[in-house]
């Protein structure tokens, strides 16, 4: 019983977890960027982008981070280390 109510109750009102796997299978199916299937997830859910920022995981995070690099809309960063 408690299990179920866990399962319907993560259905209705969404978690990370549920929005990083939504929005990996929106880009596997859809062959499209991070950004543009967040994007997508929205309208079709009719969610507002402001309030998706709190269900962004690290990991989707960091996907996020290097679509927007490779389409310029972050700058690369370095790393570079000092000389010892």
């Amino acid at each position: 019983m408690n299990n179920n109510l866990k399962k319907e109750l993560s259905n209705k009102f969404l978690c990370s977890q549920k929005f990083s796997q939504d929005i990996e299978k929106i880009v596997k199916e859809s062959k499209i960027n991070y950004i543009d299937a967040i994007v997508t997830y929205c309208e079709e859910n009719n969610i507002e982008i402001e309030t998706v920022s709190k269900l962004i995981s690290k990991p989707l995070k960091e996907k996020l981070k290097n679509d927007a690099v490779q389409l310029n809309f972050l700058k690369k960063t370095t790393r570079a280390k000092l000389p010892l």
